[in-house]
């Protein structure tokens, strides 16, 4: 009886033993499986990378002739003798062409920019220097369509490693898109705020507009490629944006309100970005103008042959006039 009680026991331990054994040999195989075929995954878009990036460059070089031939063809018809009415029809012409191929122009230089790989030069600065540059670049922009310029920034310096030129492209960006949402939505008080502020372990910098603010669900998409509200505009700005400030480790957060404004908030690491940042595949934020080609591109492929299976923000300073309050303050 009691060998045989041993042997039910053993037999019993033998059995659950493989079960385990087996549960761990198929999670060993399902990880990689996963692995594998997001090394293929990654290949291919390596693959189409490669392509994309060469046929944009491929349609950039015949643009930039397309505009030095414009500005002649222009120059050319102010010195024909043709009457003036007749120079204005074909000048205006000229210049449209010119304008929309300058337009292609910048979209392709948004898409190299999103699309390529961003290799950041970091060093220690004093990151007021970044904001009172960018300010005074921009402030002629803004006083041409009446937009209040202020910009809000310590009296002694913060320090932090960051890439300089790519933190100043950021919040252009941003400066950019909070200008034209106030021009857009025609708002009778234009005020545009640059605000640094120095955290524990982060510089935040706050872009506060007096705009028309967005809507809760669209605070994700607005930084997805391609997305604008915006006629005319490439839609890769906030995406360039976001991902500029991601590099470096760091965050961007929205507090909008309708009708009253909306503040972009840009947490940068004091230390500087970390040599292996995070990419995780799980992470729309992450995701690049190619992956979605490769996406459509693949779903192009299958209808095609379809047998195959293939945080809180502080209160402003007492001299800060917008009236929207963010959330968590």
């Amino acid at each position: 009886m009691e060998w045989g009680s041993f042997a039910i026991g053993a037999s019993a331990g033998c059995a659950t033993a493989l079960l385990a054994a087996a549960s761990l040999i198929t999670r060993r195989l399902v990880r990689l499986r996963v692995a594998e075929e997001r090394a293929r995954r990654q290949e291919r878009l390596a693959e189409l990378g490669a392509l994309t990036g060469g046929l944009a460059h491929e349609i950039k070089n015949p643009l930039s002739t397309i505009g030095l031939n414009v500005q002649l063809a222009s120059e050319a018809i102010h010195d024909s003798p043709l009457a003036e009415a007749d120079k204005l029809t074909l000048v205006r012409r000229i210049e449209t062409v010119g304008r929309e191929a300058s337009r292609l122009a910048n979209i392709l230089n948004d898409f190299l920019r999103f699309a390529g790989r961003i290799k950041l030069a970091p060093a220690e600065v004093d990151t007021r220097e970044i904001i009172e540059e960018l300010v005074d670049f921009y402030r002629p922009q803004c006083e041409l369509h009446r937009v209040i310029l202020r910009a809000d920034i310590p009296t002694t310096p913060v320090s932090a490693r960051v890439d300089p030129a790519l933190v100043k492209q950021a919040l252009l960006n941003l400066l950019i898109n909070a200008t034209q949402a106030m021009v857009a939505a025609d708002s009778p008080a234009r005020e545009l705020l640059v605000r640094l502020e120095v955290e524990p372990t982060a510089i935040c910098i706050h872009v506060t507009d007096t705009g028309p603010g967005i809507p809760a669900e669209k605070h994700a998409e607005i930084f997805r490629p391609y997305v604008t509200g915006r006629k005319g505009g490439s839609g890769l700005g906030l995406a360039v944006t976001r991902r500029i400030i991601e590099e470096h480790g760091g965050r961007i957060d929205i507090y909008s309100e309708l009708g009253k404004g909306s503040d972009f908030a840009v947490r940068l690491p004091i230390a500087g970005p970390s040599e292996s940042p995070n990419t995780g595949d799980d992470d729309d934020a992450r995701k690049t103008i190619l992956d979605r080609l490769f996406k459509r591109a693949e779903r192009t492929s299958l209808a095609i042959t379809p047998a195959l299976s293939v945080p809180s923000v502080p209160p402003a300073h007492s001299n800060q006039s917008f009236a929207f309050k963010r959330s968590g303050t």
